[in-house]
């Protein structure tokens, strides 16, 4: 995988920095740190799948969502060149971005501190949120198949109808923002029930009491019908990973949150 970082670097023309080497989940990904030509910092990420498989949602997210949002008013790293290779029956595609300097706010995407935000912060996601819920997209990010077998099985009600379908990010955690705002891995973005992200942040807070009840400040979709579709849809898919052996510390609370929505 670092070889391939390397032709990839070379093959953008870009020089990458020592220190500062990421690894994505499973190492699927490697993104380092690196320059341009003309010295501009930038984030060099390479991400990998076999050859049969490198087409779809995830493999393109990031090159669909530069091509629809640009870089959001500065909310999100523009993707300024992309390569493609592939070896041997795996595909490989490097994305060059522009760096965010700022670290994010959370190493792990569950908030496990508290996290004093400045209301300019939390108006500024507010707004960006809505500049992507109103983008039109043919991007699935959740499917209703998925939700009437998930919500039933793990949340212990029926799906939810769902009032509105909206464009989301739809992974957006305390390991994907920055402050000032920046939005990091648009992989996984498309449509999505109202108030997806929204809800997907509050259950990455639920640990911590005073953040989680600013994200519901913040987003009153949440705790609304209109937002119930969207919250039944985390609190299943949050669970499911409980049942996998992942998010532990989460269980007591998503169970809380699950016995909350079958009373509404």
């Amino acid at each position: 995988m670092r070889a391939h970082h390397a032709r990839a670097a070379q093959a953008l023309d870009v020089q990458t920095e020592a220190g500062g080497e990421f690894w994505g989940w499973a190492g699927r990904t490697l993104g380092a740190p690196a320059r341009t030509t003309d010295g501009a910092p930038a984030w060099l990420r390479l991400v990998t799948a076999p050859e049969d498989k490198a087409s779809g949602k995830l493999w393109d997210g990031n090159l669909d969502a530069q091509q629809v949002f640009g870089d959001l008013d500065g909310r999100r790293p523009a993707l300024l060149a992309v390569h493609d290779a592939v070896d041997d029956g795996t595909a490989y595609r490097a994305e060059l971005s522009a760096r965010v300097e700022q670290p994010v706010l959370s190493d792990d995407p569950v908030l496990q501190r508290d996290l004093p935000l400045p209301d300019s912060w939390w108006e500024d996601l507010a707004g960006t949120l809505a500049k992507v819920a109103a983008v039109n997209t043919d991007r699935v990010a959740v499917r209703q198949q998925y939700m009437d077998r998930a919500i039933p099985e793990f949340v212990g009600t029926p799906a939810p109808a769902v009032t509105c379908w909206t464009t989301a990010h739809s992974d957006l955690h305390w390991a994907n923002v920055t402050a000032p705002l920046r939005i990091l891995d648009w992989e996984g973005w498309g449509r999505a029930p109202e108030g997806f992200d929204a809800a997907t942040l509050y259950a990455y807070s639920l640990l911590q009491e005073d953040v989680a009840a600013r994200v519901r400040d913040a987003f009153p979709v949440l705790g609304s019908p209109a937002g119930l579709a969207a919250e039944a849809t985390v609190c299943a898919q949050l669970l499911q990973t409980v049942a996998r052996g992942d998010n532990l510390p989460l269980e007591d609370r998503l169970r809380d949150w699950s016995e909350e929505l079958r009373r509404r």
